[in-house]
């Protein structure tokens, strides 16, 4: 539990999987790297965390894999989104 509590109380990791719950079309990591301003290894690394704990599905279209929420990792991204919408309301 706490390795989850750590791995979304930091930007990068929060902002993945807030960006593939708003996301536009097809998501991969190559894009989401992007969208969060990290590195494609660490994009990865952290998208291998969250299909060990269920929040993410990967399903593979050719050489690419898309990246999906599952229904508890749509809750979790949900509940960020809103927080961070919220902080930023205050500023």
């Amino acid at each position: 539990m706490d390795e989850l509590k750590d791995l979304f109380l930091q930007d990068k990791p929060a902002g993945i999987l807030v960006e593939i719950k708003r996301g536009r079309g097809e998501i991969y990591a190559s894009i989401l790297s992007k969208e969060v301003d990290c590195t494609y290894s660490h994009a990865v690394k952290i998208l291998k965390k969250f299909e060990q704990n269920n929040l993410v599905e990967f399903d593979k279209n050719g050489r690419k894999k898309l990246i999906e929420l599952t229904d508890e990792g749509e809750k979790i991204a949900s509940t960020l989104d809103e927080l961070i919408r919220e902080i930023n309301s205050v500023k």
